[in-house]
C-alpha cells in the first residue's frame, strides 16, 4: 500500500472499432436515438404543390455523404403547466449575486487590513526601552527612599544565550514552536478539553509568538475580538520574523513580577546575573514566571517559585533538553539574589515629587536614579513628632489627621508628612488644598507694609458690618479702639484684617499673594482677608519661605538638580523688616506664643467650627507648616492654630536647631529693620505709640456680597476654648 490509497488493476484496453464505423459520419441526432426509440413512419400525406428548391451552400459541401434520415416533428410541450427553471446561460438569481457582492467586500477588507498591517505595525515595539522606566528616588545622603515603575534593560539575542535558557521558555510555554506558524491547532484542542474537563481556564492554548503579539501590541483583555487579533499578528510575524528573532523579542518584553520586563532584567533583578550567566535552575525558575509573574515572584512566594520551577525542569527533561539526572539535581539551592535591602514603593514625599522627575525623564532601560532633596533624618523625626501627638492628643480633641512640610528657603523640600500613616492612607494633606484661616493675613498685612503702612500705623479694633456680614473677634473681644497694626497682628484680629482690606483694597492683596507664589483661586470679596480660599500647606509654607528668603516667589521643590527660576524680585528692606516684626510678635507675645523659640516668626490660623487648624513659620533657614484636621471636615473640639499645630512645630523646629543641620541654600536675607518702630517693643495692650494719632474708623464697603457665617479669631493659648458654636479663624 503506497500512501495514495490501495492498489487497484488497471482498466483493460478497448476493441478496435471496424474501420466502417471509423470511416462513417453519424449525425448528432440519430446518435441520440436508439432502435427503440426511432419514431413511426406516418401515412403519407396528399402531396403539396411542388416549389422550386433554394441552392443551400452547406448542401454542396456534404453533397457525397448520405441523405439524413427524416425524423418527424415532435409536439411543442406545454409550458403553461410545466415548472419554471432559469436558462443556463441567463443572469444569476439576486441572491446569488448579493452573496458574491458581500464576499467580495469582506475579501478587501481583509486585504485592507493587511496591508495596513504590513505597513503600521511596529515590529521592534518589544525591544523598545519602556516609556516609564523605573524610578528609584535617593534622598539627599544618596540613600534609597522610594523605587516606582516597572524596570527593563537591552534586549537579549538567543543565538548568543545557552540553549537551555531558551529552551526552557519552549519547553513549558509552546515545545512546537519550531514547527508550527504562530498558531498551534493542537495545543488549542488539547486547552480547550482541559478547560472543559476543570469547568474554568486550567490551560492556555497560546504560543509564543501570540504572546508576543499580546504582549508587544495588545491588551490583557479575555475576548474573542482580542484574541482573533493576536491570532493574525501572530501570523503576520511569522511571516516577517525568524524563530530566533520572534523568541528574542518574546524574552526581552515579556513580564516577570517585581516589575521586571525582558529577561535580561529579570535575571539581574533576581539573581544579580546576566540571561548568559544563569544556570539550568535558575533559567527554569525564570521561565515559571511567565505564567503567573505576579503570584510566582520568589521575592513574595519562593516556595511557589520553586514548585514551578520543577515543573519546568520536568518539562525540559521531557523535551531531551537536559536529563533526569539534571532535572533533578539543577534545582537544588535557587534562591533570589538577596544582597539588595526592599526599597518602599512609595511614601508622600515620593509620591509629591515624582511628577517633577517624570517630566524631565525620557524612555530608557535600566533603572533612573533620580537624587532629591529630603533629609532622611528631619523626615523621620517629622514622621514621629507627627504620630506621637496625635497618639496623645488626637482622640480627647477630635484631631485625626496632620501633615507636615519642612524647606529650606529657596524651596527645597527636606521633609514631608502627608498623613498619619501613610500605609493605611496615600492622600497627601501637605499638599490638599485646605482653608489657612488667618494665617493667609500675612498677604494681607504684606499688602499693606507695601502701600506705605507700618507695623505702629493705627487700626480700629471694633465691630465692623459689611452687607450684613458682621464678622467678629474670638468671645467676641475687642479693644474698641485704634490700635497698632502689630497689636492686631498679633491678637490674630479679624475686624481689623477686615477694615485694612478695604482700605488697601482686595486686588493688591491679590497680587500680593500672586507674587509670594500662591496659584490657587482667592475670593472675590473680603473674606478672602480671612483666609477663606483653600490653598496647600506646601504653597502656603514657600510663602513664608518668601519672607525669611527676602524674594519672590519661592517655589518648593523636591529635586536636587532644579533650577531657580527668571523672574525672582527681591522684597523692598521696609515692607521685609516690618513683615518679620509682624511675625515674630505672633511668637513671643501673640497667639504663636506656643512656639517661641529663640528666633522663631510665624503665624497661626483656625477655620471656622475648628475644622482646620495651623502653625506656620520659620527659624534659621527652617520653614514649616503644621496642619491638623479631620478628613471628613469635622470639627475638632477647640483646637487652634496655637494649640497642638503650634506645639508640634515647637518640637520639630527645636530638634532641627538643635541637630544643627547642613544648610541646604544660603540665601542672604535682609536684616530686620528696626529703626522705624517707635518703641523697642511694640505696646499689645491697644496703646498707639506717642505722636500717633488715630484716624477716623474706616465704614464697611458699599455693595459687599454677603459672605458664609462669620468667622471669629483665636485666643492667646492660655485661654479657654470657646463655649459660642462659631470657631476662630487666625
Amino acid at each position: 500500500m503506497s500512501d495514495n490509497g490501495p492498489e487497484v488493476d488497471p482498466p483493460e484496453p478497448a476493441e478496435p472499432l471496424p474501420d466502417a464505423a471509423l470511416g462513417a459520419e453519424t449525425p448528432p441526432e440519430a446518435d441520440a436515438l436508439s432502435d427503440a426509440d426511432a419514431p413511426t413512419p406516418e401515412p403519407e400525406a396528399e402531396p403539396e404543390p411542388e416549389i422550386e428548391p433554394q441552392p443551400d451552400p452547406e448542401a454542396e459541401v456534404i453533397a457525397d455523404t448520405d441523405p439524413e434520415p427524416e425524423i418527424a416533428p415532435q409536439p411543442e410541450p406545454d409550458v403553461s403547466s410545466a415548472p419554471v427553471t432559469a436558462a443556463a446561460d441567463g443572469p444569476p438569481p439576486i441572491w446569488m449575486r448579493r452573496r458574491w457582492q458581500i464576499g467580495a467586500g469582506v475579501a478587501a477588507l481583509f486585504v485592507i487590513f493587511m496591508i495596513w498591517l504590513v505597513g503600521s505595525l511596529p515590529l521592534g515595539q518589544a525591544l523598545e526601552p519602556l516609556e516609564n522606566p523605573t524610578l528609584v528616588l535617593v534622598a539627599a545622603d544618596g540613600r534609597p527612599i522610594a523605587k516606582r515603575g516597572s524596570y527593563k534593560e537591552e534586549p537579549v539575542e538567543v543565538a548568543k544565550l545557552p540553549k537551555y535558557v531558551p529552551g526552557a521558555f519552549i519547553a513549558i510555554e509552546d515545545r512546537r514552536f519550531y514547527s508550527h506558524m504562530g498558531i498551534d491547532p493542537k495545543a488549542i484542542a488539547r486547552a480547550m478539553s482541559a478547560n472543559a474537563k476543570a469547568g474554568g481556564v486550567a490551560e492556555g492554548g497560546s504560543t509564543i509568538t501570540q504572546q508576543l503579539a499580546k504582549n508587544a501590541f495588545l491588551s490583557n483583555k479575555r475576548t474573542l475580538r482580542r484574541k482573533a487579533q493576536e491570532a493574525i499578528i501572530a501570523l503576520y510575524l511569522e511571516a516577517r520574523l525568524s524563530k530566533d528573532e520572534i523568541l528574542s523579542r518574546y524574552l526581552s518584553s515579556v513580564y516577570f513580577g517585581d516589575g521586571a520586563f525582558g529577561l535580561r532584567a529579570a535575571a539581574r533583578h533576581y539573581f544579580d546575573k546576566t540571561p548568559e550567566t544563569l544556570s539550568i535552575g535558575e533559567a527554569a525558575m525564570l521561565a515559571g514566571l511567565v505564567k503567573a509573574p505576579s503570584r510566582l515572584a520568589p521575592t513574595e512566594n519562593l516556595q511557589g517559585a520553586r514548585e514551578r520551577m520543577r515543573i519546568v525542569l520536568g518539562a525540559m527533561a521531557d523535551t531531551g533538553l537536559i536529563s533526569k539526572a539534571q532535572a533533578r539535581s539543577a534545582g537544588r539551592g535557587v534562591r533570589p539574589y538577596g544582597g539588595r535591602k526592599p526599597i518602599p514603593t512609595g511614601s508622600y514625599f515620593a509620591d509629591w515629587v515624582i511628577p517633577q522627575a517624570k517630566a524631565a525623564m525620557e524612555a530608557s532601560y535600566g533603572e533612573t536614579v533620580v537624587k532629591t532633596t529630603l533629609d532622611t533624618n528631619l523626615q523621620a523625626q517629622a514622621e514621629k513628632i507627627l504620630a506621637r501627638a496625635l497618639d496623645r492628643d488626637g482622640k480627647v480633641l477630635n484631631a485625626g489627621q496632620g501633615a507636615l512640610v519642612a524647606m529650606r528657603t529657596d524651596g527645597r523640600v527636606v521633609a514631608m508628612v502627608g498623613g498619619r500613616d501613610y500605609k493605611v492612607s496615600q492622600f497627601n494633606r501637605a499638599d490638599a488644598a485646605r482653608q489657612p484661616g488667618s494665617a493667609f493675613k500675612l498677604f494681607v498685612y504684606l499688602a499693606a507694609l507695601r502701600e506705605g503702612w507700618t507695623p505702629t500705623s493705627p487700626i480700629l479694633d471694633a465691630p465692623v458690618e459689611v452687607s450684613g456680614w458682621k464678622p467678629k473677634n474670638h468671645e467676641v473681644k475687642y479693644a474698641g479702639r485704634m490700635v497698632p497694626l502689630i497689636t492686631a497682628f498679633a491678637g490674630s484680629s479679624n475686624v481689623a484684617a477686615v477694615r485694612l482690606a478695604k482700605e488697601i483694597g482686595r486686588d493688591k492683596i491679590v497680587r500680593t499673594a500672586r507674587d509670594l507664589g500662591i496659584t490657587e483661586p482667592i475670593p472675590n470679596d473680603l473674606t478672602l482677608a480671612l483666609g477663606t480660599g483653600p490653598m496647600s500647606l506646601v504653597q502656603l509654607t514657600a510663602a513664608y519661605a518668601a519672607i525669611d528668603a527676602g524674594e519672590t516667589p519661592v517655589i518648593a521643590h523636591g529635586l536636587a538638580d532644579w533650577r531657580k527660576p527668571k523672574g525672582v524680585h527681591k522684597l523692598g528692606k521696609a515692607e521685609l523688616a516690618g513683615m518679620r516684626d509682624l511675625l515674630r510678635s505672633a511668637t513671643q507675645r501673640g497667639t504663636g506664643i506656643e512656639a517661641a523659640i529663640p528666633g522663631a516668626f510665624g503665624k497661626t490660623g483656625t477655620t471656622q467650627d475648628y475644622r482646620d487648624a495651623l502653625f506656620v513659620g520659620y527659624v534659621g533657614d527652617l520653614v514649616v507648616g503644621v496642619w491638623v484636621g479631620n478628613d471628613n471636615n469635622a470639627s475638632m473640639n477647640g483646637v487652634v492654630g496655637g494649640g497642638l499645630p503650634a506645639k508640634i512645630w515647637k518640637e520639630f523646629a527645636s530638634y532641627a536647631v538643635a541637630r544643627n543641620a547642613p544648610k541646604a541654600t544660603l540665601v542672604e536675607a535682609e536684616p530686620v529693620v528696626t529703626e522705624e518702630l517707635a518703641v523697642p517693643e511694640l505696646p499689645l495692650d491697644g496703646t498707639l505709640p506717642e505722636g500717633v494719632e488715630a484716624p477716623a474708623a474706616a465704614d464697611a464697603p458699599p455693595g459687599a456680597p454677603a459672605p458664609p457665617t462669620a468667622p471669629v479669631a483665636e485666643p492667646a493659648p492660655a485661654a479657654p476654648p470657646p463655649a459660642a458654636a462659631e470657631a476662630p479663624r487666625t
